[in-house]
């Protein structure tokens, strides 16, 4: 089950800013992914039905991000954000403002600087942010062009961009005896690729396909689109030895961004969370985590890491029958 969402919105009319606080169910480097790579930020920044476009990033000290939020009817809005502090995972702060195609700044419209804090919070990470104004007028004139709406309306955008990232591991498993299993990703051919390793193999699928159509319906999210519905979104094949070839598809509409590197991940499936925490605390050690072990609303007890040699692992322990002991 997810973790209580922390939103709090204060205008603060007197010293001319907005405070913002609002936590994410995920760990600081994803959230500080989204917030920072412009491939992600183009897929929530916006309130549907805009979206955001990154004509340019350099999420540098003393770079900017050029884009534009384009709505239904195609028209445009340029905005520019000037980089001027990074602490990675823990801090940028710049200047925003409305310009041109070509990032010529509009001074008869509002600048804002934006100060943005992130911060481990047991599982989640809480991020603070700051906007302040020049003028009273600006801000009050910001807040008449329904900054908060869309504001809020983009954070949810996120909030769907980080269950995606989760919902491709969901397993149909029901025991959770120990496995080793090989993920996969795929760019919309994981049907191709495993109905090929099912003839080499001579297996059959365990549980079938399940496919992004099948998700059940989620009032908190938008409806699965439409050609994306029939992708495929867990299924796993036995090939030599017990080992399991796991697979999904990774399409962007659901906050993937697939690349050579990050299309397999070794899975390990240990008896107890016990010897999960042995695991990921052993292998992990010079390595980068991407999540640390924690209970996800999957029903599992999951981590995720890239060790000192850049190889890829997924550590998850099945919460639905756990033994009795430990080893």
């Amino acid at each position: 089950m997810n973790k209580t969402i922390l939103f709090e919105f204060t205008t603060d009319k007197e010293n001319k800013r907005i405070h913002v606080e609002r936590s994410f169910d995920a760990d600081v480097k994803l959230v500080w992914a989204a917030w920072t790579e412009a491939d992600i930020l183009d897929q929530w920044w916006a309130p549907k039905p805009w979206q955001a476009v990154t004509q340019s990033m350099n999420f540098t000290e003393g770079g900017r991000w050029l884009y534009y939020m384009q709505g239904p009817e195609g028209e445009k809005h340029w905005c520019l954000f000037d980089f001027e502090k990074i602490i990675p995972l823990k801090h940028f702060s710049g200047m925003d403002a409305f310009c041109n195609e070509e990032g010529i700044i509009n001074d008869t419209k509002p600048r804002v600087q934006w100060s943005n804090d992130f911060e481990p919070a047991e599982g989640q990470t809480l991020v603070r942010i700051q906007l302040q104004f020049e003028k009273l007028e600006d801000l009050e004139t910001i807040i008449q062009m329904g900054f908060r709406e869309g504001f809020t309306a983009g954070l949810e955008n996120l909030d769907q961009y980080i269950a995606a990232q989760f919902s491709l591991r969901k397993q149909n498993r029901t025991d959770s005896s120990a496995r080793v299993s090989t993920y996969l990703n795929f760019a919309g051919n994981t049907d191709e690729a495993f109905y090929f390793y099912r003839d080499v193999f001579q297996s059959e699928f365990i549980n079938g396909i399940t496919r992004f159509g099948d998700l059940p319906p989620d009032s908190s999210h938008p409806p699965v689109a439409e050609n994306i519905k029939n992708m495929v979104l867990h299924v796993e094949l036995p090939i030599l030895g017990g080992h399991i070839l796991m697979g999904t598809d990774a399409p962007k509409e659901m906050g993937f961004i697939l690349s050579q590197g990050n299309n397999m991940h070794i899975q390990l499936e240990p008896e107890s969370r016990a010897e999960a925490d042995r695991i990921f605390k052993a292998l992990s050690e010079g390595g980068v985590i991407e999540m640390p072990m924690q209970d996800m609303f999957f029903g599992a007890y999951f981590g995720s890491f890239t060790d000192k040699f850049g190889i890829n692992w997924m550590i998850h322990v099945n919460n639905k029958k756990q033994p009795t002991h430990e080893k």
